[in-house]
């Protein structure tokens, strides 16, 4: 049985991706930013002519209305959502945005809505990967995998998906009844993944249906082979296996996640730096950096948001007060100009 989840916190977050042919992708996501604005939803979704992918997060009403909204479309009708809830918005705004891919391999001619590997369901994962004679592999990127992986998986060290075909041709047997099982975060990496090796002549290929959220959805914590937290793209960074933030902030220079320990660094500076990109960055960047995190703290000060939905509201209730206040400033007796002579 799967373990309990707390339906009583206010947002839902909703993982979702479908591979499916798009012929018109920018009417596409024209309809959806107006659902998600009609619904009061936040988050990313990604459109491109071979499907979409998207998180985002709304009121439990909301979102399923968003969703039962875009399945009414015959071509995303079969569309799955994995769901976390959490206590506040763990995004700052909507957007939907067209793209050549909604998971970028660079492989253009690769079409996992006709090829994919063998879907392994959540409660069926253990004793695939106990196998001895599986290959398994996290197709994720190493800063992905640093915070959490699955026992015994085989860590590409790739800091792209576009690294992953490179990983393959160097890494995996020549033999290609070799059996291989692939994971990601919600599933989409992995089912492209799979396709590729099937594209190579690999017959025995696995992924995990639904990716790492639907497994530790499924999976009670005392039965699971998940060891650590899962990163997800959002402001949580991280979830644990209840699916509750894991207790990670993320590096606003280089977007890496950091632990209490790397937060105690002389490395790490809010906002500017850590241990992971102190030596990288430029002193275009610092500078840039640097005037951010100034404006984020001007914007605390004033008990403003920094940037997003929430910031464009604060920005129109001051200009709207300015406005206001020149009117009422003008209506006062004496504050009138007097006519030309």
């Amino acid at each position: 049985m799967p373990h309990d989840t707390d339906t009583s916190e206010p947002f839902v977050i909703s993982a979702f991706y479908l591979f499916a042919r798009i012929e018109s992708p920018e009417t596409l996501r024209k309809t959806l930013l107006r659902l998600v604005g009609r619904f009061n939803i936040l988050g990313t979704i990604l459109v491109a002519p071979e499907g979409i992918n998207g998180t985002v997060a709304g009121a439990r009403r909301e979102t399923d209305q968003l969703f039962d909204a875009i399945r009414e479309d015959p071509r995303l009708c079969k569309l799955q959502t994995k769901e976390s809830y959490c206590a506040e918005a763990p995004f700052l705004r909507a957007k939907v945005k067209l793209k050549k891919e909604i998971v970028t391999m660079g492989q253009p001619d690769l079409d996992p809505a006709q090829d994919t590997g063998t879907y392994i369901a959540a409660e069926d994962w253990n004793a695939l990967i106990q196998d001895p004679s599986v290959m398994l592999i996290d197709t994720r990127n190493d800063y992905e995998v640093e915070v959490g992986t699955f026992q015994g998986a085989l860590n590409p060290k790739t800091q792209s998906f576009r690294d992953f075909p490179d990983y393959a041709a160097r890494t995996l047997p020549a033999n290609k009844d070799q059996k291989i099982a692939m994971f990601c975060t919600g599933g989409i990496r992995c089912e492209k993944s799979t396709a590729y090796l099937k594209s190579q002549g690999y017959s025995e290929v696995y992924h995990l249906e639904g990716g790492i959220l639907k497994y530790l959805e499924t999976v009670p914590e005392s039965e699971s082979l998940w060891e650590g937290a899962c990163f997800v793209f959002d402001e949580r960074v991280a979830v644990d296996h209840r699916l509750q933030p894991a207790g990670y902030i993320q590096c606003h220079a280089c977007r890496r996640p950091l632990t209490e320990a790397d937060l105690m660094l002389a490395s790490y500076a809010p906002g500017l730096s850590c241990r992971h990109c102190i030596d990288q960055l430029t002193s275009d960047q610092q500078t840039r950096f640097a005037e951010r995190e100034k404006q984020v703290r001007l914007a605390k000060a004033r008990g403003d948001a920094h940037i997003g939905d929430a910031a464009r509201k604060d920005q129109e209730k001051r200009k709207a007060l300015k406005v206001a206040l020149k009117q009422s400033q003008s209506a006062q007796p004496g504050k009138r100009r007097r006519p030309s002579a």
